[in-house]
């Protein structure tokens, strides 16, 4: 296991930023705003060779007795008690508060080695930024800007120091076999539910609330042996209803999820019944070419009668995803949750599925016995041999000639004859068309 480092503090004193400059990315939502962080954020970084883990935090308020406050609270102190150092940050220009003390005497209980670290102090002796902070006596506060990295070096070497030894390669490399799912949906469908389940603890808040996941959360699990790697995004409302900043960030960091996956599950509810939105969702899934899994959830609160008219919607309004498993589900009681680890696994499959030249060749030929291709006024285009051009989604290149004239229906055809042809069941496939150069092409107009 690698060692890990906690960032914690009030909102608004700048952890995310601290986190997206530690680990070389941006993967934590950055704003103006206290809250926005609200779930645990983990991710790698690295200061010359020591190679550790950083965990982002919500806004801690310690005496929060309920509400999001306290689901945020709770997120923070599962943090604290899963890390080896803790990096407290105070904001150098707001000064000491209430509730900065707050924190300091729960740390000070918690018996780990604590870093304080005062941020935001550019431009000012490093001796006034850190005066006041010595009165919360729980070591030498230590003045650096996220922002612009000043004093980030300093800072992380002294957390260094109190982690320990760093972990082997074997350990340090093992996420190269991980399947990377992300769970995307309208808000309130229940994707942080799910990911809890499927984690098999509360990792992200879960919270009868639209929109109480805001930023895009990758957690590291494994079951029975396989190790997978899954993204709580935040729901993705109509456009015309996503009015904040934070929230169009939020829908961004939600398609980067879809993009960077190697599998989707997009989580319906079977109460709500299907919408434009679940149709909008599914349809950029289908672009990005990600493999699929359909999850339906809250199936146990539905009344047997009305299960076949969901069916039915789905079928209906989601036609176009007839490659995908289509799995009832309860996250909220752990109900049919193997059988969608198994879509997942089969979908993934299907996307890294390797398609032998000969196969496809042979394949290709049935094809176009059962049906040829239409005639384009004279011409008929002829296909003579396919191979493999990609995965994820797996891509067939057809070669052959006058190509540009087959229409879309006839690729169509092709697509669904190939993943017939090869079982790909969970993801879709694109053909592409390579046509060959005529080698006496304008020899006659030479003469």
């Amino acid at each position: 296991m690698l060692p890990t480092l906690a960032i914690v503090g009030r909102p608004n004193v700048g952890k995310s930023t601290l986190f997206n400059r530690l680990t070389r990315s941006r993967d934590a939502l950055v704003h103006d705003l206290p809250g926005l962080t609200r779930d645990r954020h983990y991710g790698r970084a690295r200061q010359d060779d020591r190679e550790f883990l950083v965990v982002d935090t919500g806004g801690f308020e310690p005496v929060a007795k309920d509400g999001i406050l306290r689901e945020m609270a709770r997120q923070a102190e599962a943090a604290i008690a899963e890390a080896d150092v803790v990096l407290f940050l105070v904001d150098g220009r707001e000064g000491l508060v209430p509730q900065d003390s707050r924190i300091a005497d729960m740390l000070r209980r918690s018996g780990l080695p604590v870093v304080l670290a005062v941020n935001k102090s550019e431009g000012r002796p490093h001796a006034a930024a850190a005066a006041e902070f010595h009165e919360l006596g729980i070591g030498e506060p230590l003045p650096f800007s996220a922002a612009h990295g000043e004093g980030v070096r300093d800072l992380v070497d002294i957390a260094l120091a109190h982690l320990p030894a760093a972990a082997t390669d074997a350990d340090a490399d093992a996420d190269d076999d991980r399947v990377r799912v992300a769970i995307v949906g309208r808000p309130n469908v229940g994707k942080s539910t799910l990911v809890n389940a499927l984690v098999g603890e509360e990792r992200v808040i879960a919270f009868d609330e639209p929109g109480t996941t805001r930023d895009a959360i990758a957690l590291d699990f494994e079951r029975d042996g396989r190790r997978y790697t899954i993204v709580d995004t935040a729901g993705v409302r109509r456009r015309g209803k996503v009015f904040e900043t934070v929230e169009k960030f939020s829908v961004i960091k939600t398609m980067q999820a879809i993009e960077d996956a190697n599998v989707v599950v997009l989580l319906l509810d079977a109460q709500g019944g299907i919408t434009e939105q679940d149709a909008h969702l599914a349809g950029h899934i289908l672009e990005a070419g990600r493999a699929l899994v359909v999850a339906i959830n809250k199936w146990d609160a539905l009344p047997p009668d009305a299960r076949e008219g969901v069916k039915r919607e789905i079928s209906r309004k989601l036609a176009f995803l007839d490659f995908a498993a289509q799995l009832p589900i309860s996250a909220r009681d752990g109900h049919g949750l193997g059988a969608l680890l198994a879509a997942v696994d089969a979908a993934y499959a299907a996307a890294m599925a390797k398609l032998p030249t000969p196969r496809l060749t042979r394949a290709l030929q049935l094809a176009v016995e059962r049906q040829q291709p239409p005639r384009a006024g004279l011409v008929r285009p002829k296909l003579r041999y396919a191979h493999q051009g990609g995965s994820n989604p797996p891509v067939v290149v057809i070669h052959g000639t006058a190509l540009a004239k087959i229409p879309e229906a006839y690729r169509r055809y092709l697509e669904h004859f190939f993943a017939d042809a090869f079982q790909l069941r969970g993801t879709p496939l694109r053909i592409q068309f390579k046509t060959g150069v005529n080698p006496y092409a304008g020899t006659a107009a030479r003469r």
